[in-house]
């Protein structure tokens, strides 16, 4: 009997599986060169399905040595055109002649290809999938029932990251490295397997990585150049659980089953962000919406009732636009990484479908950095409705964005009237941020007071040990934003700077006082750049107020514009009670002097041998009138 197998049947093992079997006996296997040539191309390009197509080329020549069959190469090797042509069928029209000249069959797993194949008046052996039980993967040896994701590297010990998504461990699993054989057998099971399984398939493939689904689980194979060394890693869910399960439950679902919104569900990688938002996608359609996912790689874990769509072409932009066709109520996006992906979900958001987008993000701050850095501020809240902070699983934290015209409350200003986005706690209804356009540049500001960096309680009470390692980590995250603080007012000035973290969302920052000005900037530009970027409120005062004064004398005398002004060996001091808290720039006559931060007495110090005291007595005897206006 002769077989002429094609590339697909070579690369998902089934020809040798059968002649074990015993379905081939005596059978001559006619290998084309044009499958040696395309899993050549394949394995120089990194893509793992070459590398299994050539050990199962290598499994067929040692069945031969063994009589268990007889295997020769035939035919005429593609020239470079004709490989590169391959996807248009001209590979696969070689391989069909070489059939037609030895009069064999051909077994392809490959449906239009046995279709044309049978157009030629071949006699075709047509491979389905197959569908029954399959044995277990070699992989699932490192895997037990707590066990959350496995890491293979050649040259390196398994190890295993284990226990539940609140509390995971990374422990060894054996102490014998892995070698590079091992996984090479390994990587052509999963790839067999992947294309066998009809709930398994192949989900991206490139140069050196290969991502694979098989069942529940997303298994990563990488090689040489992409990696230093062969690796697999492979995730899986380790509990099933529901909306139901989540502490902002009946929160959620109000906000999902009332109206159409945009929900964003953000956290750090492994957070359980996928989890919850499969566990919103089958509570939406199992409430009675149409409900669809995009997912590049598609791993949720859904209902078969909701379809699964994954970029086409290699491009979301046009997924958007056939699932658009497809009238959906809900649309579930996971992951927004690329601009591109940010783009898609504002548009099919302001089309008028439900959206509910999943992005890393440690916090709502970065959320809103995340999102601002690629869309215009006037569509965030036509866009986004609901924001999830989930951290160990947990819905942590939720925020509803409300737009509106008012004058900001986060900096002092004159009363403007502008657009503002405010970010509000969903639980206590307390205002955390404001979102602005202010000279030209969008602010993210905290509210005083407000919970936004803060965890709400979700539970009991947690053991001593533990709460003291969150303090140490509260206490050097507070140590790193300090430094971050430090290093962003250094850039205004050449002396030390000196950061006090009064609380998570506010700091006290001294620095020398002739560098106030630059710091603050005109219209304190700079401070409220600053205060943008690190996500802290920043109130910046000259050092001459950070050490305690003695008692004195202070002669204190009253300008011609109302500003009274008092001095004594040290200090000069501004005193405006009604300016209290806000910051103002300060002019003589018309000339603009510096920006300063009125204190909480209603009163701006600075340093008497200062350039800017200096500059404020020369004006002062000079008759000049020295006046105030809030920034």
């Amino acid at each position: 009997m002769k077989l002429v197998p094609d590339t697909s049947v070579i690369i998902d093992g089934r020809i040798t599986s059968l002649i074990k079997k015993g379905e081939y006996p005596d059978a001559e296997i006619i290998i084309p060169e044009a499958v040696v040539a395309e899993l050549e191309s394949q394995a120089n390009q990194g893509r793992e399905i070459g590398f299994s197509g050539l050990a199962e080329l290598q499994q067929l020549c040692r069945m031969a040595a063994e009589k268990m069959c007889s295997i020769r190469f035939v035919g005429e090797r593609p020239s470079f055109d004709q490989v590169r042509l391959a996807s248009g069928g001209e590979i696969d029209a070689m391989i069909r002649a070489v059939a037609i000249e030895n009069q064999a069959v051909f077994v392809t797993s490959d449906r239009v290809q046995s279709e044309v194949a049978r157009a030629k008046g071949l006699e075709v052996q047509y491979l389905r999938p197959e569908i029954g039980e399959f044995a277990p993967l070699g992989i699932d040896q490192f895997f037990d029932e707590h066990t959350l994701a496995v890491y293979l590297k050649e040259n390196v010990s398994p190890s295993a990251r284990r226990g539940s998504i609140q509390d995971t461990r990374l422990v060894q699993v054996r102490e014998q490295p892995s070698s590079e054989y091992e996984l090479i057998g390994l990587a052509q099971e999963i790839l067999e397997r992947a294309k066998r399984s009809p709930d398994s398939f192949i989900e991206h493939e490139s140069r050196g990585i290969t991502i694979a689904q098989i069942g529940s689980m997303r298994i990563a194979i990488a090689r040489p150049p992409f990696v230093d060394g062969m690796e697999i890693t492979a995730v899986r869910p380790v509990v099933d659980i529901s909306l139901d399960d989540y502490g902002q439950a009946d929160m959620l679902k109000e906000r999902l089953a009332g109206r159409k919104v945009g929900v964003l569900i953000a956290g750090k990688p492994g957070a359980g962000k996928t989890t919850l938002a499969q566990n919103c996608a089958t509570f939406l359609s199992t409430s009675g919406f149409i409900t669809k996912t995009m997912e590049a790689p598609r791993d949720m874990q859904v209902p078969d009732l909701i379809s699964q769509y994954t970029a086409l072409d290699g491009s979301m932009e046009a997924t958007a636009e056939m699932v658009m066709l497809l009238r959906p109520d809900y649309v579930v996006y996971d992951e927004l990484r690329r601009t591109e992906d940010f783009r898609v979900f504002a548009d099919m958001r302001l089309a008028g479908v439900g959206m509910i987008g999943v992005l890393h993000a440690e916090n709502i701050h970065a959320v809103l950095l995340r999102f601002l850095n690629r869309l215009d501020f006037g569509t965030l809240s036509r866009i986004i409705d609901t924001i999830v902070i989930v951290e160990k699983g947990e819905a942590r934290q939720v925020f509803d964005l409300e737009f509106g015209l008012r004058a900001p409350e986060s900096i002092a200003n004159d009363g403007t009237v502008m657009p503002v986005v405010t970010v509000i706690d969903a639980v206590s209804r307390v205002r955390a941020m404001e979102v602005f356009r202010y000279d030209g540049e969008v602010m993210i500001m905290p509210l005083s007071g407000a919970p936004a960096a803060r965890e709400q309680d979700s539970g009991p009470t947690e053991p001593v040990a533990e709460r003291g390692h969150d303090e140490r980590r509260e206490r050097n995250g507070l140590r790193n934003v300090e430094r971050e603080i430090q290093r962003e007012i250094g850039r205004y000035t050449d002396g030390p700077v000196e950061v006090k973290m009064l609380s998570e969302t506010k700091a006290l920052v001294f620095i020398d006082d002739k560098d106030v000005p630059a710091a603050i900037g005109k219209g304190g530009k700079n401070v409220a750049s600053i205060v943008n970027r690190v996500g802290v409120g920043i109130d910046i005062r000259p050092r001459s107020e950070s050490a305690p004064q003695p008692a004195q004398e202070a002669e204190e005398v009253v300008n011609e514009g109302g500003i009274r002004i008092r001095t004594d060996r040290k200090n000069l001091s501004i005193i405006v009670p009604d300016q209290s808290g806000k910051i103002v720039d300060v002019f003589a006559g018309k000339e603009y002097l510096f920006t300063a931060t009125v204190n909480e007495n209603g009163e701006i110090h600075l340093a008497r041998n200062s350039t800017i005291a200096q500059e404020m007595q020369k004006r002062y005897m000079n008759g000049e009138v020295i006046r105030m206006r809030p920034v």
